[in-house]
């Protein structure tokens, strides 16, 4: 079945005919929307998608000279990378949910907005304190943004074209992720360390007023009606932004520095009780026959379940790689921005080449693909180790970039296919909350993977200051994280195991994409 997007509101007439079966002019569906629109509509969203990502990684290459233009201590250049990442991931589900039952349009273009003034105040911030603050206001606007994304690709897609679009999507956030300290270090290399980093957010100023009267013409205006009750649980959101919060909250505060707070810890256990409530209150608010902002019943759907795990340990590892990557090169072998950045390119080129490949075979061949990517990526990632702990200075980057191919090739085996598997047995009208809710996992998994490695990074760093050289205590400093961040990848490798497993005995039989049926999307 083809997803019912809707046409903009000037067509009405054209979207009755097609639905009464008149003739239609070729390449134009069900719902009287051309090809040629669908794809002109998408490519404007995974555009936004990829300022989203560059701006949770361009950042990390700018760290020295943020850290340098304000003395910022390690707390405060915590909160300017994982606070982003922190009000990600509050905002995804409600902002998911409320595109879903009113307008996805709607919620884009606001978030396109906060994100142009977000950036704005972070290039002009004359305060550390300010400038994390902005951070914070972009990671809302991110989190207004991503879920309409996923929600929009949903309902303008289907089928094998749905595969092929979550394939551009995998390689444009692949290729985001991995070329954003590339771009950060070439910023920081044009404008210097004091203006470099503020080129970083002015970059997103053109772009976003660029982007935005494309995102308002080709956008869909409405949608495939949400079956059920449509309002908003708002004391439920509440909930869910305190759980989120809680979970996420001691690990942005987690920098490894000796002056960390041990009773950031509690705030576990304000999660536990907060998790324990929004539990009871959403299954009560669904038995009073109202909508809950979290459909517990797409946990069901093992799919969905799988897909979503393997992505939240996926992601504690990709973007605490790339931090901890740029401070060794930067810091322990004294490479300048640009070339820090440099050492990713491999990475990205191999990562988009595969995702394209792996996002067109993902229906057919399904979780196998995502098992060998993951096994390339700990390859990958265990010779940038070798490579970084046994070569010479000035030969290590080299190896490390050759070995990074490899990873990139494994990671865009990863994120395109586990998208299409994971959002496969979703219901159109679930596909931006479920979008969401993987998200929310994503970017958890983000703060803590970044808070896990920079911990282990900074706290060898203090360790062993003065007791050997400098390149040694950094190498160790990134055998540690690195460590910690190979974990990560094996967890999701053996969550993908288990998957495939469950899918060949029947585990998950009743899951159309594991019986390689065709998939409603209504």
């Amino acid at each position: 079945m083809t997803a019912r997007s809707n046409p903009p509101a000037s067509r009405p007439s054209e979207a009755r005919d097609a639905g009464a079966g008149a003739a239609r002019p070729i390449g134009v569906g069900d719902d009287g929307v051309s090809e040629r629109t669908r794809w002109q509509a998408f490519a404007v969203a995974v555009a936004v998608a990829s300022l989203t990502i560059l701006d949770l990684s361009k950042v990390n290459v700018a760290i020295p000279a943020i850290e340098g233009a304000f003395s910022a201590s390690p707390t405060e250049i915590q909160l300017i990378v994982a606070g982003y990442v922190l009000a990600f991931g509050i905002v995804l589900v409600p902002s998911g949910r409320f595109g879903d039952l009113h307008s996805r349009r709607r919620m884009f273009l606001i978030g396109l907005v906060v994100f142009l003034v977000a950036s704005l105040l972070c290039a002009i911030a004359p305060t550390v304190e300010l400038l994390a603050a902005s951070r914070i206001l972009q990671g809302v606007s991110a989190g207004l943004l991503m879920p309409q994304v996923l929600g929009l690709t949903q309902q303008l897609f289907t089928g094998a074209a749905r595969g092929r679009a979550f394939g551009i999507f995998g390689a444009v956030i692949g290729l985001s992720t991995a070329f954003g300290p590339t771009l950060g270090g070439l910023l920081i290399g044009v404008g210097g360390p004091d203006l470099g980093w503020r080129l970083i957010f002015w970059m997103n100023v053109p772009l976003v007023i660029a982007l935005f009267p494309f995102a308002y013409k080709l956008l869909p205006r409405t949608q495939p009606d949400a079956h059920g009750p449509r309002d908003l649980d708002l004391f439920g959101t509440a909930l869910l932004g305190g759980t989120v919060l809680s979970l996420m909250l001691p690990f942005v505060l987690t920098t490894g520095s000796p002056s960390d707070d041990p009773a950031r810890w509690w705030w576990l256990a304000v999660f536990a009780g907060l998790a324990t409530v929004f539990v009871l209150w959403e299954r009560g608010y669904t038995a009073r026959g109202r909508a809950a902002i979290v459909d517990f019943a797409l946990f069901r759907i093992g799919g969905y379940r799988n897909g979503t795990l393997i992505a939240t340990a996926y992601f504690a590892a990709m973007p605490a790689t790339f931090l901890t990557l740029s401070l060794f090169l930067q810091f322990g072998l004294g490479l300048e921005p640009v070339y820090a950045g440099m050492v990713t390119i491999p990475f990205a080129l191999a990562s988009a080449v595969t995702s394209w490949y792996s996002g067109r075979v993902a229906t057919t061949i399904g979780r196998p693909v995502v098992v060998w990517g993951l096994v390339g990526v700990i390859g990958g990632f265990g010779g940038v180790l070798a490579s970084a702990f046994l070569l010479p200075a000035d030969l290590s980057p080299w190896a490390i970039a050759g070995f990074m191919t490899l990873a990139g090739a494994g990671g865009g085996a990863v994120i395109a296919p586990n998208q299409t598997l994971t959002l496969a047995d979703v219901p159109l009208t679930s596909a931006g909350v479920a979008g969401s809710i993987g998200q929310v996992g994503q970017r958890a998994g983000t703060a803590v993977g970044i808070a896990a490695a920079t911990a282990a990074f900074y706290a060898t760093i203090y360790a062993e200051e003065g007791t050997a050289g400098r390149v040694t205590v950094y190498q160790d400093a990134f055998l540690h994280a690195a460590l910690v961040i190979i974990s990560f990848v094996s967890v999701a490798l053996v969550l993908a195991l288990l998957d495939l497993r469950a899918r060949r005995t029947g585990a998950l039989e009743n899951s159309p994409s594991a019986r390689g049926e065709r998939v409603s999307t209504d």
